[in-house]
């Protein structure tokens, strides 16, 4: 694993090491979306990661999916997450804010204005979520009208400014794992016949407008984005043309010199190697269920460049440390994976306090 532990330029950031924090929900916010108490320990602690990506952070009410996210839209947002970023940035780490926007994966119990969920098309998931009154099947979304779009690409664009104006060093646009960019890519939920449906560049094309927006708004280089092709989720199901959609949409997001690429890899390596060649800057790839001997291989390979984790990071603070030298982990308590206080969140012991 020597290649994980050589230095990296990520953007603006200059990283001593190829590992980084995935984004985890940890439904931890004040019921304001503004970053809980905690919030800032949390990632202090884990700094030593370097590159840290935050939970999911909504740009707007319509935005909200679960229970107790943080947003970036209000200047009680913004004053939350500069104590995070402050945090960070005494440790040496850097702190990068996804912009979640979960569309049709919300309920209205679970967001400020009880509003129906929207979407690109007015197709339910299918499935259920958590909600104040237990699980509930998440309801038909309101298909997105041209005035919809283009004040949802106007949240994304103002989100940026104010992780910036936070002190986060970039962002990071989820395109990935359900949420709305996903569903407009997806042929199964997206059944527009205007210009952001139909065709795979028609698909593509709200993802390119809100990446466009963001990159404009803050600069190109303090901007990454996330997909997961073929991903099976959230009712998402991309078809026999997912691929080709992915070449399409990365070819063109490459043009925008974009900080990076984060990639959720599923089953697809020739797609996998096609995005790399595709791919002019950082290129992140996450694995399902890798082991910790594996976690350079990508990087050996020449398809990644930074390796993130997520369980491991999530119940071991040092965990940078513990993978250098070989030190056992603490094993990750799902019970306390939502929700909740310091138990599960910033209580799990490092290798120094274990041995004092």
């Amino acid at each position: 694993m020597s290649a994980l532990w050589e230095t990296a330029t990520v953007g603006r950031m200059q990283l001593s090491h190829r590992l980084a924090l995935a984004p985890m929900t940890r439904s931890r916010a004040l019921p304001d979306g503004t970053p809980g108490p905690l919030t800032a320990e949390y990632y202090r602690q884990r700094a030593s990661l370097g590159l840290l990506i935050s939970e999911g952070v909504q740009p707007s009410d319509d935005g909200q999916g679960y229970l107790n996210t943080p947003g970036i839209y209000r200047a009680a947002h913004v004053e939350g997450w500069r104590e995070v970023a402050d945090a960070v940035h005494a440790e040496g780490g850097h702190l990068v804010l996804q912009l979640m926007h979960v569309g049709r994966m919300s309920h209205p119990e679970n967001t400020p204005h009880h509003r129906t969920p929207i979407a690109p098309s007015a197709i339910a998931p299918g499935v259920e979520m958590f909600t104040p009154s237990g699980r509930q099947p998440i309801p038909q979304p309101r298909e997105m009208s041209g005035d919809d779009i283009a004040r949802t690409i106007a949240e994304f664009r103002h989100a940026a400014a104010k992780a910036v104006e936070a002190g986060a060093d970039g962002v990071e646009i989820h395109g990935a794992n359900g949420y709305l960019l996903h569903q407009f890519l997806s042929p199964n939920a997206n059944t527009r016949t205007d210009g952001y449906g139909g065709s795979i560049p028609a698909r593509s094309r709200f993802a390119l407008e809100v990446a466009a927006a963001v990159a404009d708004e803050i600069g190109g280089d303090r901007v990454g984005i996330r997909i997961s092709p073929g991903l099976v989720i959230g009712g998402i199901d991309e078809g026999p043309d997912a691929a080709d959609q992915y070449r399409h949409l990365v070819g063109e997001l490459a043009g925008l010199n974009l900080a990076y690429l984060h990639v959720v890899q599923s089953s697809d390596e020739v797609l996998l190697r096609d995005l790399r060649d595709l791919w002019p800057s950082a290129l992140l790839v996450l694995r399902a269920g890798r082991s910790l001997d594996a976690l350079g291989d990508d990087i050996d390979a020449g398809l990644a460049d930074i390796v993130p984790i997520a369980r491991w990071a999530l119940a071991n603070p040092d965990v940078v440390e513990r993978i250098r030298s070989g030190a056992p982990m603490n094993d990750a308590d799902p019970a306390t994976f939502y929700g909740g206080g310091a138990a599960g969140y910033t209580d799990y012991p490092a290798l120094a306090s274990i041995s004092s």
